[in-house]
């Protein structure tokens, strides 16, 4: 059991999302960053799919029943637990009775949390995923708030033999770290990876060239449904309208007023905005990092390069998993 003694600014249960229904209007939702929640799980033993605590801006604190595991991964928080930092992208023994408390963010915004077993909340329409807007999935629908209790799942074999072994040496943490930084083939910081999009011939050449080139500003405009950048217009060659479209995670539309907006999990299942360029699976994680006034350059690759750098992660991801099997035995 999970006691929330601070719910911090906006903390939520998410798992990878509710794919299958957006022709419902349900939105797919889930990890604003499925990536850094997979590694977390992945450190512990879970499933992919095993629910995590998802934090953005000021962290919560949480105080644990029985003695289990917990990895983070995510922004550069200010971690503690029993008065010491709590390292991220490791396995970690929390004691029955301790608390983990989580402030601000050195630097990025957000963060996620697993817990051996995964968060045990109901599924809805097959997700543990909160869906504030709607009211559904994660604990009642909503963010958490103080006094909330979340129950945990049953730890996987690894999680309970790696527990046992740190709690009869006395250590806290694991030796090893996977730090999902690391996996596949990163982009230079600042950087993120897109491709051009279906209306990229609707804008003109300057436009264009000012996609790839300008230093884009993340603006305050932003939630679980997109992040709202600014620079250059984006004009376009001609006064057009669309008929509303499918987007996905990921694409960045131009409304009128030519500054663009990149999706984010939450997104709507259509939109009728031009959509310039749609960003690599492999990067979407350093869009939901950043905070009003962080900037962001966009270079261009194509669709079978954004192919390959999904497939290399993977790949690594793959490598660890079985690495970490045969540590277990």
């Amino acid at each position: 059991m999970i006691r929330v003694v601070k719910p911090g600014l906006l903390t939520t249960v998410q798992d990878l999302g509710r794919p299958g229904y957006q022709q419902y209007g349900i939105v797919v939702g889930g990890a604003l960053d499925a990536f850094a929640a997979r590694t977390a799980n992945l450190i512990l033993g879970n499933e992919d799919n095993a629910a995590v605590i998802e934090m953005a801006q000021t962290g919560p604190d949480l105080t644990f029943a029985e003695d289990t595991l917990v990895a983070w991964c995510g922004a550069d928080f200010d971690a503690q637990l029993g008065g010491q930092p709590l390292p991220r992208d490791r396995a970690v023994r929390v004691a029955a009775g301790e608390t983990v408390s989580f402030g601000f963010p050195r630097s990025g915004l957000r963060a996620w949390l697993a817990v051996a077993g995964g968060v045990e909340v109901p599924l809805v329409l097959g997700s543990r995923s909160t869906y504030r807007r709607a009211g559904i999935g994660g604990h009642q629908g909503r963010p958490l708030v103080a006094g909330d209790e979340l129950k945990v799942g049953q730890p996987s074999g690894r999680a309970i033999t790696l527990l046992g072994s740190l709690g009869a040496a006395a250590r806290r943490a694991a030796g090893w770290t996977v730090r999902p930084e690391t996996l596949g083939r990163q982009a230079a910081l600042g950087t993120v990876r897109a491709m051009r999009g279906p209306e990229w011939a609707w804008f003109t050449r300057e436009a264009q060239q000012a996609f790839f080139s300008a230093e884009w500003e993340a603006t305050k405009e932003a939630d679980r449904m997109g992040v709202r950048l600014q620079g250059p217009v984006l004009a376009l060659l001609k006064p057009r309208e669309m008929i509303s479209s499918a987007v996905n995670t990921g694409v960045v539309q131009v409304p009128a007023a030519g500054q663009p907006i990149v999706l984010l999990p939450s997104r709507q299942s259509v939109g009728g905005y031009p959509r310039i360029a749609a960003l690599a699976a492999a990067d979407l994680g350093r869009i939901t990092q950043l905070r009003p006034g962080d900037r962001v350059r966009f270079q261009e690759i194509t669709l079978p390069v954004a192919h390959e750098l999904w497939l290399a992660r993977e790949r690594d991801i793959s490598r660890i998993r079985l690495g970490l099997a045969r540590q277990a035995g």
